[in-house]
């Protein structure tokens, strides 16, 4: 096994826990639909965060791949991975009570979310720049990353503050629909992707 294989291996187990609370908070309101109100705002929030996660392991790949393995990336992993599974663990409420709405849990816990969010892009983004430093265009992909965490921020820190629903809906759609066409062009021209600039700090990771 390959010291990246190994590593990864460990990253994205902890990644697809994330992603396993989210569809297990999803499937509960489902299974109890008769007996909440779901709305909308809690599954939207759900879409955006399983999102984003996906967008992590493209990071992980683009960015860590070729570096030997070591302890300290376990714990760097471990430190971004255990922040997302706190806020996947917060999209949805770990128990049901008859005649609750999700939206109330969505406004008690939305913002926690999102800046959890934002904590994790940021430290990957971090992690990106520290491995990129010295490499030849390093300082071209460092800037590109700079910029989409900027980008990222701009959306994602206002949605978190948003008290009215169309405002964070606005937000939070815009960087799905991005992450919807980054999507569908890795799939047409998956080699122009992996060729060009970072799309998307941690939360779209490829160069």
């Amino acid at each position: 096994m390959a010291a990246f294989e190994f590593f990864f291996s460990f990253y994205g187990l902890l990644l697809g826990l994330s992603v396993a609370v989210i569809a297990t908070g999803m499937a509960t309101a489902i299974q109890h639909r008769h007996k909440i109100r779901i709305g909308w705002l809690t599954p939207l929030l759900a879409l955006f965060v399983g999102m984003d996660i996906a967008s992590f392991w493209d990071s992980a790949w683009v960015n860590f791949r070729d570096l030997p393995f070591s302890y300290g990336m376990l714990i760097i992993g471990l430190a971004i991975t255990l922040v997302y599974f706190i806020a996947a663990s917060l999209v949805f409420p770990h128990a049901i009570e008859d005649g609750a709405s999700l939206d109330d849990h969505f406004w008690a816990n939305k913002r926690v979310v999102l800046m959890l969010t934002v904590v994790a892009n940021a430290m990957v983004v971090l992690a990106a720049i520290v491995v990129n430093l010295g490499k030849p265009g390093g300082m071209v992909m460092i800037v590109g990353y700079l910029l989409n965490l900027a980008f990222y921020m701009a959306l994602i820190i206002p949605a978190a503050l948003a008290r009215r629903p169309p405002l964070f809906a606005a937000m939070i759609g815009l960087h799905m629909a991005v992450y919807i066409l980054l999507a569908v062009a890795s799939l047409v021209a998956p080699d122009a992707m992996a060729a060009g600039q970072p799309t998307q700090p941690a939360a779209t990771g490829s160069p």
